[in-house]
């Protein structure tokens, strides 16, 4: 499980049901079973989304393995698609933002 910090100010967009409506949008075929929103795409079997608090957005995702090349690039591009509009920040951001974390936990 990823937590993924929501940039200030974004919460708003995904705040309530909107997160779902996002996640069906995205990988369609959205489920919401006790508050958290699930769905199957490509390469994700499941995707696991809920809202921890109005700054962390938590995501639970298993792989299947043994995919073709076309689909887990697809997957990869709308896991990465649904995150920047989850959260605001782009890949190359959250990244930075989960190294500095860790940085800062052993510190």
């Amino acid at each position: 499980m990823q937590e993924q910090d929501i940039k200030r100010g974004h919460s708003k967009n995904v705040e309530g049901e909107k997160i779902g409506a996002l996640v069906n949008e995205v990988f369609g075929n959205c489920k919401k079973d006790d508050g958290k929103f699930l769905a199957t795409f490509g390469a994700l079997d499941p995707l696991m989304v809920w809202m921890k608090d109005k700054n962390t957005l938590c995501v639970d995702t298993k792989m299947k393995t043994g995919v073709d090349e076309a689909t887990a690039i697809e997957t990869r591009k709308r896991y990465n698609d649904f995150l920047f509009r989850a959260t605001g920040f782009t890949a190359q951001q959250r990244s930075k933002r989960i190294q500095q974390k860790a940085k800062d936990d052993t510190i």
